[in-house]
């Protein structure tokens, strides 16, 4: 069975909590996608994935309002000029290690251009993994302007970097190396609000 998750509407308290497999303290990840909106760029920003620890954004994605590609690590962000997301689910990944500080996402199977962010970084441990809305507190304070509207599948993540390769076989359908943070086949979702869980045959 294959689970999408459909946000219908704008709202300030519809979300999907992810439960880890493992304890984190990351070094590096690769974090995998497939994602479909019609909010257009130059509507409003919209996050796609948020870690929340008690103080702080740990690890936040976002599509900008002006339809840049965001990723923040506690802090400043760097941005990336990517293909617009629309109606047709797209494959959306993003690598980040702290050894080089390298980060790139990769659209469909293809790899941005690689950029230096946060080298020596640690992602910290005892937060929360978010889908659907942008806490800016500790799973509180969420504001409807940001939420996510669309439909949601297929997340994956790993603590360490992909190959090109083999995040290219992952947007054409390939099921392994299966996530050791996140594998969408097994993972644990707690529902939050008005979003709804679709199960598929594959």
């Amino acid at each position: 069975m294959r689970r999408s998750l459909v946000f219908p509407m704008e709202t300030d308290n519809s979300y999907v909590e992810l439960v880890p497999q493992k304890n984190l303290d990351m070094e590096a990840f690769t974090l995998c996608m497939r994602v479909a909106t019609e909010l257009a760029k130059g509507n409003r920003e919209i996050i796609l994935f948020a870690y929340r620890t008690l103080y702080h954004d740990e690890l936040n994605v976002w599509r900008e309002a002006d339809g840049e590609y965001s990723l923040y690590l506690s802090g400043d962000g760097v941005l990336f000029h990517l293909p617009e997301l629309n109606t047709f689910q797209t494959h959306l990944c993003l690598t980040w290690d702290s050894k080089s500080g390298m980060a790139a996402f990769h659209v469909d199977g293809k790899r941005s251009v690689r950029k230096v962010y946060k080298p020596g970084h640690k992602v910290q441990k005892g937060g929360k993994f978010i889908l659907g809305q942008d806490p800016n507190s500790f799973l509180k304070d969420f504001e409807s302007k940001q939420s996510f509207i669309g439909e949601i599948t297929d997340v994956n993540m790993w603590d360490y970097v992909l190959s090109d390769a083999m995040i290219e076989a992952l947007h054409v359908g390939k099921r392994m190396p299966r996530g050791n943070i996140f594998d969408w086949e097994t993972i644990e979702l707690i529902v939050n609000g008005n979003v709804k869980v679709i199960t598929e045959e594959l």
